[in-house]
């Protein structure tokens, strides 16, 4: 097994097969990759076009081609010098609507509690009393009886398929249903009295019990054969926080793949550190990608373009106009909302807990008060999720976290005495007290409720309310403090090199909610914020007088941005995204409550504004913005492929890639081969367009990566270079090994208006140093205005 220097990621599907895959291994070894990276390639729901809902872990999906595909596909990988890493799904399995999909689940629903299958999901049989709740039915069941048949031994509901208990088939239609193992119920009867833990909020994905030794090896066993036959290489794990014991499911992977290329896509708050415990290389690179994105982002301008936008919207400050308010009052709806049977489930734990502990302390808490205690803790955690384990105390870090959590929590009582249940619940998510068992089930599910509640809260409802600037409003980002000087970069990146030096890092992913290059390209709006905002001012009343009125401001703001970055007027692209951008904001409409007339009127305003007449005069602002748009794209570009770190690099982003929030960015990409083939041998990219350029840089440093690894590796290095001059900060510099260096312009459009580069200087470590995108050589100090005189970046190679 091969650690990777690059990856190349595939989004693997109906419509990219193996055997499609296998035509993209060319290119992906021509342009430098040492790996192609996987989608999960298991057995999954019919149609899928993500993976994520296996249905099947002892088989690869036969959609794709089945195992004797993904073996072809790994030979014709390695006669272009590639391997393969692996994206895998530990958390949970799909709930298909044909149950027979998922035998374990076939069997649960069949034999109920007592089934040896049980122990794979996460099911509080209590609160069910006895039955699993399927929240499958479009109505109410009175409503919906007319649509049941028995078909032999399977219940058939539309395109349901469920077993039948042996010996019900004859019963009456009631008297059948009540004497199964679960209870078919209304889809919207899932928020409350749902009793399988879910992925999120998501019914039809049905959480299963990993941290159980039996259910770890037969899930994980086709996967560990293909590591030991040397089919695949490394593994991305999904969604860690999910499970009851992260970092002890990391460490038996890592010990069963005998020390595998790992990497787990841990989603890290402001400041919070990935747990130096974990036997990983690192996170699959979501807080790279904060740190890339935040070096172009002009703090003083995102200032300005902020308060611009509150006064556009009109929302005073609590009401969506700061970001940590917005994130409270999402989660809030959330906790209250859509996860309201976790809640209570936790809820219930904690009384039994308290009811059994002597002391008055314990036993005297009422109901209310305990939930009310649970959701002022969980609303004010500011990471996804605590790490204490049933094996260790509390952390020091996990203790900070509870505690200050806890400080804010007692504000919500009135009465002292009652809010003594905050501390009760503290000390039950540190797991300081009850019975075993209970004691271990309310520590496990607060956290997993944790990092449920943090993911739908910020990344799925918050990031689509506050977006005064939408490329903050990232996985993974912080729209509230967007912009960071290049001094935190380094700080990151010589962090990274010291504890981390294989960790994944990316620009673009499937769930990034815009590609690397829409964020770039809106990036540069903080460079000239008050035209940016008089031009949408503009443009919004233009699209009014036509007699399609914005439905309200916020989207009209987040329209215009979107539009803009998009780069040409694509109306079923526009639409799409920004209907999603509004039900999932949930402030109007939603996916559950749809509004009709408020989305009809957001789909006049679209049609008639950004796919209309006024795109024109915001392609010209754009033209303007051509050149701050092509140095940030190729500046992100750069650092994330000479960084520390492993890079990923999303398949169609080695070109520029427009792509926004899914299903837009999971649509198969027109790959730039020919453009690649033509390239190689070519001189200066002066003059190509965007697409070419970038190409060029990517294949460049990838190149080598992939011929010098042990340059950018774990003892490969970081040294931070500082410009010297008035134009300092506008400059990104970096040395790895001593042999490459990498140089990138920020903040161009502001550098312009104020006079260039001027007489500013980046002295070079010793040795003659050839940029290999200019071919010129330099030694010693060097000025920017002559580095950067034909493109916004620089790549050297020390030849000394």
């Amino acid at each position: 097994m091969r650690v990777p220097t690059s990856t190349y990621r595939l989004q693997l599907g109906p419509d990219l097969p193996f055997a499609a895959a296998e035509q993209v291994v060319p290119h992906a070894a021509s342009l430098g990759v040492s790996h192609l990276h996987l989608s999960p390639v298991l057995d999954a729901v019919p149609g899928s076009g993500h993976g994520y809902d296996v249905t099947d872990h002892t088989r690869v999906r036969p959609e794709l081609g089945g195992e004797e595909g993904l073996r072809r596909l790994a030979a014709t990988a390695r006669e272009h010098g590639l391997g393969l890493v692996l994206d895998i799904v530990p958390n949970h399995m799909a709930l298909p609507a044909d149950t027979r999909r998922n035998a374990p689940l076939w069997q649960v629903l069949r034999e109920g509690p007592e089934s040896p299958a049980a122990r794979w999901f996460d099911i509080d049989w209590e609160a069910g009393d006895g039955r699993v709740l399927l929240p499958v039915l479009g109505g109410p069941l009175g409503e919906e009886l007319c649509r049941l048949s028995v078909e032999g031994d399977t219940l058939r509901y539309a395109d349901h398929l469920l077993p039948l208990r042996p010996d019900t088939e004859e019963l009456p239609l009631p008297d059948l249903l009540d004497a199964q193992h679960y209870r078919l119920a209304w889809w919207r009867l899932g928020r409350s009295e749902v009793n399988y833990r879910r992925f999120f909020t998501i019914s039809d994905l049905i959480a299963i019990r990993v941290e159980d030794p039996e259910i770890f090896r037969a899930s994980h066993a086709l996967v560990l054969r293909l590591l030991a036959e040397g089919v695949i290489d490394g593994l991305r794990v999904d969604h860690p926080d999910g499970l009851a014991d992260p970092g002890g499911y990391l460490a038996r992977l890592h010990e069963e793949t005998g020390g595998a290329w790992i990497v787990a896509e841990k989603i890290l708050g402001s400041g919070e550190q990935l747990p130096g415990s974990w036997p990983i290389a690192g996170t699959t690179g979501y807080d790279a990608l904060r740190h890339l994105d935040a070096l172009f982002v002009d703090p003083e301008g995102w200032v300005e373009l902020t308060e611009h936008y509150r006064a556009f919207t009109g929302t005073p400050p609590d009401q969506g106009g700061a970001w940590e308010a917005t994130v409270r009052r999402a989660a809030y709806r959330m906790i209250n909302h859509e996860l309201v049977a976790e809640r209570e489930r936790l809820v219930r734990v904690a009384l039994r807990i308290c009811r059994s502990v002597d002391g008055l302390r314990r036993r005297d808490h009422a109901p209310w008060a305990l939930r009310t205690a649970i959701t002022e803790l969980l609303v004010r955690l500011p990471v996804y999720r605590p790490y204490v384990t049933a094996d260790a105390p509390p952390s020091p870090v996990d203790e900070a976290l509870l505690a200050t959590a806890a400080d804010g929590a007692r504000a919500a009582f009135r009465v002292p005495a009652e809010a003594s249940a905050v501390a009760t619940v503290r000390d039950l998510a540190l797991g300081l007290f009850g019975e075993d068992a209970d004691r271990a089930d309310f520590r496990v599910r607060f956290a997993q409720v944790s990092s449920a509640l943090r993911a739908k809260a910020v990344e799925d409802t918050a990031c689509y309310r506050y977006t005064p600037l939408l490329s903050a409003a990232e996985v993974g980002g912080d729209p509230g403090a967007p912009a960071l000087p290049p001094a935190t970069f380094h700080a990151f990146c010589s962090r990274t090199q010291r504890d981390w030096p294989l960790t994944g890092t990316v620009l673009s992913t499937h769930d990034t909610k815009r590609s690397g290059d829409v964020r770039a390209a809106q990036a540069t709006l903080t460079e000239r914020p008050r035209d940016w905002a008089a031009l949408v001012t503009q443009l919004t009343e233009a699209t009014a007088a036509s007699g399609a009125r914005a439905p309200d401001p916020h989207l009209a703001w987040s329209t215009w941005q979107t539009a803009f970055a998009l780069g040409s007027p694509d109306r079923d692209r526009l639409l799409a995204t920004q209907l999603k951008t509004a039900r999932e904001a949930a402030l109007h409409t939603s996916w559950t409550e749809r509004n009709e007339e408020y989305e009809a009127s957001l789909e006049r305003f679209v049609l008639a504004g950004p796919c209309g007449h006024p795109f024109h005069q915001l392609a010209e602002f754009a033209a303007g913005l051509a050149p701050a748009i092509r140095s940030n794209v190729l500046g992100a570009t750069l650092l994330h492929l000479t960084m520390p770190g492993v890079p990923d690099v999303y398949r169609g982003s080695e070109g520029h890639y427009p792509a926004l929030v899914d299903p837009d960015n999971r649509r198969p990409p027109r790959l730039p081969v020919a453009q690649l083939a033509a390239l190689d041998g070519a001189g200066p990219a002066e003059g190509h367009d965007l697409t070419t350029e970038k190409l060029r840089l990517t294949a460049t440093a990838l190149r080598l990566r992939r011929e010098h690894p042990e340059w950018f590796g774990p003892r490969g290095g970081y040294q931070p270079l500082f410009a010297e001059g008035r134009a300092a900060d506008h400059c990104v510099a970096f040395v790895r090994a001593d042999r490459v260096l990498t140089a990138v312009t920020r903040l161009s459009h502001r550098l312009a208006a104020e006079g260039g580069w001027g007489d500013t200087r980046l002295a070079l470590p010793p040795g003659e140093w050839h940029s290999t995108l200019t071919g010129q050589r330099h030694r010693e100090r060097v000025e920017l205005s002559r580095l950067f005189a034909t493109e916004p970046v620089a790549l050297l190679v020390n030849e000394s």
